[in-house]
């Protein structure tokens, strides 16, 4: 059997893997050989949203090795997200179920806010909605997602995409608290300031977008192809994406890389038999610009914006 990867402990006790598959943008037939892949190379963590719109193979590939005796339901852990048409209150534990149906699962490890800014209700078919926002407060959402963990829907619930004093007012009115806060982060954005609000928190961030999109065809970003990272590649007998998502590691995020290729998912997963030094986790300092590569600029003129602030 492939070796795992080591687990943090969460606030409420539960136990996530240290590295998870993206899938986001992983079309239907490839989400489910992707998933496939990945738990035969020892992943047990899988993230995906309902906007993504490929829980049902995501679902498939997990019950498709939990009946091959590879995993048992137990060892693997499953995030998907609320979306943001689903902000109404009463819409939440139907969204929720509704992830679950598309799964095949019982129950969620981990469910998110996508982002906190909800969308106009048009239909569950309607999946990103449209371009009208409601003033639903993302408060109400959360009082209805705590009631998800009452039954046992969901196992864990958390935040994506909200910056530190969004978190705060969660975390001053909340019944139960969020235990991750999933953000866009990596060697260029690599958001220390509010890693380091969500430890003081007990908060995990989790990191999305880890390696920036790549551009093979413009050698961007950077941090994956310029004489640095060639040269931090070199020196540890990586490659340039693995010194990457152990910069990630070792600030204290958790990355979510996306691949749908087997072989680039199992170099993505290869992360845990070296370590970097303090001089060369500050080389990779060196690449953060504070620009983020996902803006959200459709929202930005709503009252819950996340990203006016600095973090």
């Amino acid at each position: 059997m492939s070796p795992t990867a080591p687990k943090i402990k969460l606030s409420n006790g539960q136990e996530i893997p240290s590295i998870g598959l993206g899938t986001w943008r992983s079309r239907k037939s490839e989400a489910e050989s992707a998933v496939r892949d990945a738990i035969d190379l020892g992943y047990r963590h899988i993230d995906t949203a309902f906007v993504y719109e490929n829980e049902d193979e995501v679902g498939r590939a997990i019950n498709a090795k939990i009946a091959e005796g590879i995993i048992k339901r137990e060892d693997i852990f499953v995030v998907t997200k609320l979306a943001g048409i689903h902000h109404d209150p009463h819409l939440v534990e139907h969204a929720c179920r509704k992830s679950l149906s598309n799964l095949a699962l019982e129950y969620i490890d981990l469910y998110l806010m996508h982002f906190p800014v909800g969308q106009i209700y048009a239909g569950d078919e309607n999946v990103h909605g449209s371009s009208k926002l409601s003033d639903v407060d993302y408060l109400d959402t959360w009082k209805a997602m705590e009631k998800l963990a009452d039954l046992g829907l969901a196992r864990g619930i958390g935040l994506s995409n909200f910056n530190a004093q969004q978190t705060e007012r969660v975390l001053q009115n909340c019944r139960i608290r969020p235990v991750v806060n999933q953000v866009e982060c990596h060697p260029g954005f690599n958001q220390k300031k509010l890693i380091e609000f969500s430890r003081q928190h007990e908060i995990v961030i989790t990191a999305y977008a880890p390696l920036a999109r790549p551009k093979p065809e413009h050698q961007w970003p950077p941090f994956l192809y310029d004489a640095k990272a060639r040269n931090l590649a070199q020196k540890y007998r990586k490659t340039a994406v693995q010194i990457c998502l152990r910069y990630l590691l070792q600030l204290g995020t958790i990355p979510i890389p996306k691949s749908v290729t087997k072989s680039r998912i199992a170099e993505n997963f290869n992360i845990f038999d070296f370590e970097l030094s303090c001089d060369d986790m500050k080389v990779m300092d060196d690449y953060h610009t504070g620009q983020r590569l996902i803006p959200f600029t459709a929202m930005s003129q709503h009252k819950y914006f996340p990203f006016n602030t600095e973090f």
